[in-house]
C-alpha cells in the first residue's frame, strides 16, 4: 500500500493574549492588601488600650520577614498582658494569620507575629534597654495619626 500524503492542519490566527498573573502572585497581592487594614486595626487597638509611645515602621524594603513593625510601651506587666489579649482579639476577629506570640513572665517584652505586621510590646525599662526603634531608623515611619483616622 501506498502511504497517503499528510494533510495540512488548519492553523488558527494567533491572537496576542495578555498574560495573566500566576495564582501565587494573585494570592500574594491579596495578602499584601490585607496588611494595611490589619495595621490600622492593631494601631487603633493599642491606642484604645492606652499603649504609650506607639511607633510604626514600614520595613517591607528592609526585612524579609514582615512588612510593618509596631513598637509600643506598656506601663506594667499586667498592662502588657492586656495589650496582648486585645491584639489577639482584634487579629482573630479579622481572621488574620498569627504565626506566633512570644512572651515570658517578667521578661518585659512580648512579640506578636501577624505575618504582615509584627508587634513588639515593651515595659518602659526594657524598651530603653533594647532600643529597637534605633535598629529600624532607616525604615519609613508611618504616622500613628494617619492610622487612627482610618
Amino acid at each position: 500500500m501506498k502511504a497517503e500524503p499528510k494533510k495540512k492542519r488548519a492553523t488558527a490566527k494567533k491572537i496576542p493574549v495578555r498574560p495573566s498573573r500566576p495564582p501565587a502572585r494573585r494570592a500574594a497581592k491579596k495578602l499584601a492588601a490585607a496588611g494595611p487594614r490589619i495595621l490600622a486595626l492593631v494601631a487603633q487597638a493599642l491606642d484604645a488600650k492606652k499603649a504609650e509611645d506607639i511607633r510604626i515602621f514600614n520595613v517591607g524594603e528592609l526585612s524579609s520577614i514582615t512588612d510593618y513593625l509596631i513598637i509600643a510601651t506598656a506601663t506594667s506587666d499586667p498592662h502588657q498582658r492586656a495589650l496582648r489579649v486585645e491584639l489577639e482579639k482584634v487579629l482573630d476577629a479579622e481572621k488574620a494569620r498569627i504565626l506566633g506570640i512570644d512572651t515570658s513572665k517578667g521578661s518585659g517584652w512580648t512579640v506578636v507575629d501577624a505575618f504582615d505586621v509584627m508587634i513588639h510590646l515593651f515595659t518602659p525599662d526594657h524598651r530603653v534597654r533594647y532600643r529597637l526603634d534605633l535598629l529600624w531608623k532607616d525604615a519609613e515611619e508611618v504616622p500613628l495619626s494617619r492610622l487612627l483616622a482610618e
